[in-house]
């Protein structure tokens, strides 16, 4: 029997919410104003949340709210009253990434339900699984992982634990890197600084293939020179025990979002209603072009990577 896959996409705002879910996803995950990794200054209000979680509701969906800010001793004070809020507002549950937030949690609100963000970076069962005894009931796996790897992961961890993993968008990969760009300039010359300018990487092997360097509130992200995307193969991230397939993009607009799920909603349903003679609709990769004109990858899914560059594109037109 194929499992039923959740297509959880992103939200900036109660409108992007609603666009996700009319557009064909089971579940969105937002940011509250407070305890979440700033990546928008779109954030949602009490408010928001709860008008956000009664459509997702009404419509048989889902809402999860990230609380996946690395917390230093101060952003514990507020802590408790917004996990309360936001068990009024019945949300389905939230995204941590460490211990300190998981043990307030199970203290204040012991029956919400808790998945663990792919910042704590899961590689393998037994990091899963060590998750799973402190009350964690999905993890969104490490995108360095295969799917071979994945696979290895579902079959070591309780039938009841879920696998979450990014399957489009951004592959943020760099660690740390807060704002790097621009303490290391501002602290030399400030006049040599300014918004206007943009930053690349370039390896010297590569010489004229530019990687964009992004800095946003959020930090300095490296290697972000391709988005990920992997709606060719879906039969292949069904049948590795994925149980939710994320869009990454909480900084993305409404019609990126709509864009993006619906060419994934269409794909997955067609693999459903034939799971034996499905074939790749090749039109969604227009539409996916056309939503965001990066380059795209496979990313580390796949033993031999794919990418979808401008030479791909041609050839559909």
């Amino acid at each position: 029997m194929i499992n039923k896959i959740e297509l959880q996409a992103p939200a900036r705002d109660l409108e992007t919410l609603k666009i996700a879910i009319e557009s064909g996803a089971d579940a969105v995950y937002i940011g509250g104003e407070s305890y979440g990794m700033k990546t928008s200054s779109k954030d949602f209000t009490k408010e928001e949340i709860v008008k956000g979680v009664n459509f997702a509701h009404e419509r048989g969906k889902k809402v999860y709210v990230a609380i996946n800010l690395l917390p230093h001793n101060q952003d514990f004070v507020y802590l408790e009253e917004y996990l309360l809020e936001l068990q009024e507002a019945k949300v389905d549950a939230l995204i941590i990434s460490e211990p300190g937030v998981l043990d307030t949690i199970r203290k204040v609100v012991p029956n919400m339900r808790l998945h663990l963000t792919t910042i704590a970076n899961v590689n393998n069962y037994a990091t899963a699984n060590f998750w799973y005894e402190q009350g964690i009931r999905r993890v969104a796996v490490s995108r360095e992982l295969s799917l071979k790897e994945i696979q290895g992961i579902k079959a070591n961890i309780p039938f009841d634990m879920d696998i979450e993993a990014f399957v489009h968008g951004g592959m943020c990969m760099s660690y740390s890197g807060r704002k790097l760009l621009t303490s290391y300039i501002s602290t030399r010359d400030i006049n040599l600084y300014s918004e206007n300018k943009k930053y690349n990487l370039v390896e010297e092997k590569r010489q004229g293939e530019y990687c964009p360097v992004y800095e946003d509130e959020g930090g300095t992200f490296f290697f972000s020179s391709r988005d990920l995307c992997m709606i060719e193969f879906i039969p292949e991230l069904i049948k590795s025990g994925i149980d939710s397939f994320s869009i990454e993009g909480r900084m993305k607009d409404a019609k990126y979002v709509e864009t993006v799920v619906k060419a994934y909603r269409k794909a997955i349903d067609d693999f459903y209603k034939d799971p034996q003679n499905y074939k790749f609709d090749e039109s969604l990769m227009k539409d996916i072009r056309n939503s965001n004109y990066r380059e795209y990858t496979t990313g580390f899914y796949l033993e031999e990577t794919k990418i979808y560059d401008e030479e791909y594109f041609k050839h559909l037109n």
